[in-house]
């Protein structure tokens, strides 16, 4: 997945995601004063342009239609679910003046876990790389991959006593599949 997404799409989505923080959620006090909108990793997947937006209010998934497409069909609202290399997820579709459909999968909301944006974005970061690797099962019949955090962890434990236990897609996403927490 090396194909960049169009400039205008990605500007066009923080351009519409900062008047929005400008204009509609101004003063409300779900905002992490720390963060700003910021579209992370924003690459082509399939037809779509995928990637994660930060804002000061929430972390989504994102997924944009590609060019020329405008996703008749679809209205606001409705859930749409995509297959990713880890799983199925669920996306709600959005309209917004100014960029049209998009489609969202909530990472984050409210953001005050984040004390820097920085932060916010290599979680952001982290969440793409997790949602592209193969599922937790498919894992599970191979050997973890030299590098990955954690390794060490996981052949300890075993992978079978690691799998039995339950694990939520945010756990999943803060690394706790790879010895992280699971909070």
């Amino acid at each position: 997945m090396t194909a960049i997404c169009p400039d205008y799409l990605v500007e066009g989505l923080e351009t519409v995601f900062r008047r929005i923080h400008r204009e509609r959620m101004a003063g409300l006090p779900v905002l992490n004063p720390e963060l700003d909108v910021e579209a992370v990793g924003f690459c082509a997947w399939g037809e779509y342009c995928l990637g994660v937006l930060v804002t000061p209010w929430f972390m989504n998934l994102m997924l944009l239609p590609g060019e020329g497409d405008a996703w008749q069909g679809i209205s606001a609202g409705s859930v749409q679910v995509h297959h990713f290399p880890s799983g199925d997820y669920e996306f709600i579709v959005g309209e917004e003046a100014g960029i049209g459909y998009y489609q969202l999968c909530s990472l984050f909301s409210p953001m005050f876990e984040f004390s820097s944006q920085a932060a916010a974005v290599a979680t952001a970061q982290a969440a793409l790389d997790v949602l592209l690797q193969p599922a937790v099962a498919d894992a599970a019949q191979d050997p973890a991959p030299a590098g990955v955090p954690g390794q060490d962890a996981m052949q300890q434990r075993g992978w079978e006593e690691r799998l039995a236990e339950p694990v939520s897609r945010r756990a999943v996403l803060r690394g706790a599949l790879f010895g992280g927490s699971r909070s």
